[in-house]
């Protein structure tokens, strides 16, 4: 005979989930324990439960099965909510296990007491709390199949006294495999095919659900001369040995993808629901190809909608299409790119900061000669494993990475780039590393994102997670920096007072690396990638380095100087 969180550990471990998340405690005592006498889980302790979630959802996104984090009563559950929400947003698989206050108390106002339910309401596709052992395993096989159809977060919710209780008969949680790719209807493909073949300039803009097409994708590209902007996440699998990519679009994008985007007359999305409308062109002809039917149409006007499987659907339209002769509106787009690479890449060099453009521009932005984060993060690109696995958190970190690091066959990629939250980047590493600790695995770490969940760096050590934690310490808000001069107003409330974040780092137990001087940056980003351990370089970087979006306005050039004249005239009243 089995207890309710006997079963219901042994039943995620039969699943094949490797690793639980969380925090210990009073309701969560049955199953914490079943887990230490299971033995197939591997239990981490965080120092707070939003990790646990971010860690989950960054295994799930990872394996593309469910990740698992856990939150005791009230408070700790509560703690999940962000790491979940961000686990929502990018259609991952992950089941949360809560506490809750004994069966008898539900209702009364107890102490700690939550509505779980409801809480979780608007993150979850599945909530629901058990009040009777009788109902188990079924409402943790509903749970299960129901994130794992739906891709999204189900919460099941355990009183302390249920999870101990005795089930009446030897049981086993059965899961249903409801993975199954679904073709598009063949008119709305022939429909779309015809679209494009009338077409003299095409345009393909790209996600994270073609990832596993990038075969077709290039053909389809090849077929129609068309030039493809890739979204952040579809860096991952397409950017490279792709001579038809043309970078990203938005903040972090280049002129060359927006002026692809303006140009052609028929834009095909496929597998994506990029979610920047001032980033799409008007008065084009637009089809969509995406899996999921709800997200047509809800970004920028569609044409054609063909609901299905990005690989299934790119087979079926390929024996539709035409092969256009004229490559010009190609050409135009990888040449303009090429152009841009070749410039930002000349910021990245140790030299640049010496030529007569580089000093010129160092006196408006640079003039302490401070490290420029542009160049850790093409240093981190030179030495990293082609393997290794990164992390961003959301902001300028994550500007970086997308210009200056290369994303080959067999590196991966994580952020919180649909939640847009901070503090991801720490905790989606740790996660990666648990799935493997044999796998470099680097997180690109703004230094207010590391230190608003700084006490995790502890769990890196606790559980020998040999993550690298790069910081891009600017001693600022980077981001909101930009945003604030971009809207004419000077920076306020920005600037973070942050500590020796390596001396932080070697308290804790990692190894702790600092670089202020451009001469040591290569050296010790090949040291801290060599490190066996968990490593944090804190590396201190140009506050005012700014990354101007592609399609900039007149008004925001304008408000960004007159932003620089309300700081500098501050700056000359501070006594």
């Amino acid at each position: 005979m089995s207890t309710v969180a006997t079963m219901v550990i042994a039943a995620l471990a039969d699943l094949g989930v490797k690793t639980v998340w969380g925090v210990v405690g009073d309701a969560l005592n049955p199953l914490t324990d079943a887990i230490r006498t299971d033995g197939r889980l591997e239990w981490v302790g965080v120092r707070h439960e939003e990790v646990a979630a971010f860690a989950a959802g960054a295994q799930s996104q990872l394996t593309g099965t469910l990740g698992v984090c856990m939150g005791t009563v009230g408070p700790g559950s509560i703690h999940l909510l962000n790491g979940l929400y961000d686990a929502k947003k990018s259609h991952t698989p992950v089941l949360a296990i809560c506490g809750q206050v004994p069966s008898e108390e539900i209702g009364s106002d107890f102490f700690q007491e939550v509505d779980n339910d409801r809480l979780f309401s608007d993150v979850a596709v599945f909530a629901r709390t058990v009040t009777s052992a009788a109902q188990m395993p079924y409402l943790l096989e509903q749970a299960v199949n129901t994130a794992m159809a739906r891709r999204g977060v189900a919460v099941l919710s355990i009183p302390g006294d249920i999870g101990a209780q005795q089930l009446e008969r030897d049981t086993v949680a059965n899961f249903v495999d409801l993975e199954r790719p679904v073709a598009a209807h063949p008119e709305a493909v022939r429909s779309a095919a015809k679209a494009l073949n009338a077409a003299e300039r095409v345009t393909m803009l790209v996600g994270m659900g073609s990832r596993d097409a990038k075969n077709l994708v290039l053909e389809v590209a090849d077929r129609l001369a068309a030039p493809i902007v890739l979204t952040l996440k579809a860096k991952e699998k397409l950017e490279e040995a792709n001579r038809f990519q043309i970078g990203q679009a938005g903040l972090i994008g280049n002129p060359a993808a927006q002026r692809a985007l303006e140009d052609c007359q028929v834009l095909l999305m496929v597998g994506t629901d990029f979610p920047y409308r001032d980033s799409y062109p008007e008065g084009k002809t637009v089809i969509q190809i995406d899996s999921r039917g709800e997200h047509i149409g809800r970004r920028t006007l569609v044409t054609h909608g063909v609901v299905g499987d990005a690989g299934l659907t790119l087979t079926a339209l390929l024996s539709e299409l035409e092969t256009k002769d004229d490559r010009s509106h190609l050409d135009e787009a990888r040449g303009k790119y090429v152009q841009w690479s070749k410039r930002v890449s000349k910021l990245a060099g140790s030299g640049y900061d010496i030529t007569l453009v580089g000093r010129a521009r160092a006196l408006a932005d640079n003039p302490q000669g401070a490290i420029r984060p542009e160049a850790v993060a093409a240093a981190i690109d030179r030495h990293a494993s082609g393997s290794a696995i990164f992390t961003s958190d959301t902001g300028m970190a994550t500007v970086w990475l997308a210009r200056y690091v290369s994303m080959g066959e067999h590196r991966r990629l994580l952020g919180s780039y649909n939640l847009g939250s901070m503090a991801n980047a720490m905790p989606q590493a740790l996660g990666a590393s648990a799935l493997d600790r044999t796998r470099q695995v680097v997180a690109f770490c703004g230094d207010g994102g590391l230190t608003m969940l700084m006490g995790d760096l502890l769990t890196a050590v606790a559980y020998n997670l040999p993550v690298k934690l790069v910081v891009f310490n600017n001693g600022r808000l980077g981001m909101v920096k930009l945003e604030q001069e971009q809207g004419g107003l000077p920076e306020f409330g920005t600037v973070l007072k942050n500590p020796d974040l390596a001396a932080v780092g070697r308290a804790c137990g990692l190894h702790g690396i600092r670089v202020e001087a451009a001469g040591e940056l290569d050296a010790a980003v090949q040291q801290a990638l060599a490190h066996d351990g968990p490593v944090l370089l804190d590396v201190v970087t140009n506050p005012d380095e700014i990354s101007i979006p592609p399609n900039a306005s007149v008004g925001q050039a304008w408000g960004f100087a007159i932003a620089k004249i309300k700081e500098s005239l501050s700056s000359n009243e501070t006594p």
